[in-house]
């Protein structure tokens, strides 16, 4: 990862919003800029210097790992540590991310500071920087993102098998989460949703011991984290033999769906997309059981920006990776859910989740 060329790009940010120095306590935002992985970090990022603070229990990884940035390992508090040196650097002022700091958090920045600066030292960003770094990725984190997808469509595949009226929810989901640990996963991007027959009117019905009918849509939503970034996707599929409305309504999300995968590409609004779904729904009598955005953005978290949702009108870029999920949820009778991941190219939109579409009979 070039994270020299990211703490470059930040400061250009910088720069451009007469910010003196930036502090960056939350994790995804320390790893992307200077690859450290572990629990406890603050980086302190002013216009020439970058020192990223953590504790005794990193010494060796925070070495190993850090790049772009000088390593302190803090004798206390690595948090009020990188706010001493802050101040101490002779910055007038640095600023915060309010969306990732608590009341709690700025009690504990400011209590790194002296008396004097308590106050007045830190302000919060009116625009976010390294989340806007990280919504664009470069070729690596496309690799990598790609490998992470792929995996997920093996394990989908992997899965069918074990899909089976009177299997119960939870067995196949410790079933796909052993076999992505099997395949190389780190770990899961979320709880995995396994919701089957009724319950797959929940959008996010999380795996019970609730057993698969002999008819009825089964839904599978998962994602795995590998070299740290993450993968999301779903599949609905039908144990038994599904009925006229079934097979009407699974057409009509599966239209939906990819309906706003074609209208992914540059310069589009992440509500053009979302109404690209939603219009396809609208037609077929659906809409009003589509009660959740298309899509957000993903990469080293499960849910990053942007939002692809009903009147979002922030453009799309090359290097964006997206989600696209249209789903229709009937209560007490059956849900739908099709989701790929998306990436945004020059000339359109790139599914990164290639497992098949078309309705699976079990």
């Amino acid at each position: 990862m070039n994270h020299s060329g990211r703490i470059r790009a930040l400061r250009k940010q910088m720069q451009l919003q007469q910010i003196d120095a930036v502090l960056i306590t939350h994790l995804p935002d320390v790893r992307y800029l200077c690859g450290f992985t572990g629990s406890n970090a603050a980086l302190a990022v002013t216009a020439k210097r970058a020192v990223m603070f953590t504790d005794g229990r990193y010494t060796t990884q925070a070495k190993e790992e850090t790049e772009a940035a000088r390593v302190v390992i803090a004798k206390k508090s690595a948090l009020r540590e990188a706010c001493a040196w802050l101040e101490a650097s002779g910055v007038a002022h640095a600023s915060f991310d309010p969306e990732q700091t608590t009341v709690t958090g700025l009690a504990s920045m400011r209590a790194g500071l002296s008396q004097a600066k308590r106050r007045s030292f830190f302000h919060p960003l009116e625009k976010l920087l390294v989340a806007d770094l990280r919504m664009t990725k470069d070729t690596e984190e496309l690799q990598l993102m790609e490998k992470a997808a792929i995996l997920g469509c093996n394990l989908f595949t992997a899965m069918l098998p074990h899909i089976q009226a009177g299997v119960a929810e939870t067995e196949i989901a410790a079933d796909l989460e052993f076999f992505a640990r099997s395949l190389g996963a780190e770990g899961m991007s979320f709880e995995t949703i396994v919701a089957s027959g009724k319950r797959s009117a929940l959008p996010h019905g999380r795996a019970t011991s609730a057993k698969l009918p002999r008819n009825g849509f089964v839904t599978l939503d998962f994602g795995v984290i590998l070299n740290g970034y993450c993968s999301d996707m779903t599949r609905t599929v039908y144990v038994g033999k599904p009925g006229e409305r079934e097979r009407f309504a699974y057409d009509a999300v599966l239209e939906a769906q990819e309906a706003a995968v074609s209208a992914v590409r540059p310069g589009a609004t992440c509500g053009e997309v979302d109404e690209a779904a939603r219009s396809v729904l609208r037609k077929a009598g659906l809409a009003k059981y589509f009660t959740h955005s298309t899509g957000h953005g993903v990469g080293l978290e499960i849910h990053e920006p942007p939002r692809v949702a009903a009147g979002q009108d922030f453009v799309l870029a090359p290097g964006m990776v997206i989600t696209i999920e249209p789903g229709i949820y009937i209560e007490g009778k059956f849900g739908i859910r099709i989701e790929d991941m998306v990436a945004v190219t020059k000339s359109g939109g790139k599914i990164l989740t290639p497992a098949p579409k078309a309705l699976i009979q079990l």
